[in-house]
């Protein structure tokens, strides 16, 4: 946690040095910002899938300003199945058979902050980083079948309620880091292959790691 607040501070710090340039121009006029589709693979306690939308205002000549959303398909952490295996253990031991389960945690999110351009003039890539806070909300998302059929909504009649562990959701601040590299690919057209490293302060707190592509325009 301590690592992440540093590197939000850097970057934070290294905006306001960013704020003394000036704006940004292209070949094509002056660049205002820009947006794009995002999809990523998401790494944690799961291997899951990532995707949002991202748009930037610019600034600078290497400062952005951005807001970014998107969904995530699974961030659950181990205890959510061991949970989930126990009451399924219950529910074996009390007669039933044939006990299943599927545990998810998705995660809806949304968060600004800002993206520092690292200027290589001799190349066409456009290195940066970036920092970013905003809110995630996540949701428990487990599933009980005895013989092949949901019994999630009925459990009370096998003398089992889910704690808040395995059900409902919760909305919790989040904090990310990360970086990329853009590539113009014609006119304002742009690739973003990017990382993203994201803290979302849960109870315990839930690391989220996303790598992937956006494919956008700049206007």
């Amino acid at each position: 946690m301590k690592s992440i607040v540093a590197l939000v501070v850097g970057v934070l710090a290294l905006a306001g040095v960013a704020q003394a340039q000036t704006p940004a121009s292209t070949a094509s006029g002056p660049s205002l910002g820009y947006i794009e589709g995002i999809a990523q693979a998401s790494f944690g306690n799961v291997t899951s899938q990532s995707y949002g939308a991202e748009a930037g205002y610019r600034l600078t000549t290497i400062l952005d300003v951005f807001v970014e959303g998107g969904w995530t398909k699974d961030v659950a952490p181990s205890e959510m199945g061991t949970a989930a295996g126990q009451i399924a253990g219950y529910l074996t031991t009390s007669g039933q058979s044939n006990v299943s389960y599927k545990v998810k945690q998705p995660v809806g999110f949304g968060q600004t902050g800002v993206r520092i351009e690292i200027p290589m003039p001799s190349s066409r890539l456009t290195p940066y980083a970036m920092a970013g806070v905003g809110f995630a909300r996540v949701k428990q998302d487990v599933t009980f079948y005895i013989n092949g059929a949901d019994v999630t909504s009925n459990l009370s009649q096998y003398g089992v309620v889910l704690g808040s562990d395995l059900a409902g959701q919760e909305t919790k601040a989040m904090v990310t880091v990360g970086g990329g590299v853009q590539c113009p690919l014609a006119s304002r057209l742009l690739l973003d292959l990017q990382v993203r490293y994201g803290r979302i302060f849960t109870d315990p707190g839930t690391n989220v790691a996303r790598a992937g592509v956006g494919f956008g325009i700049r206007f």
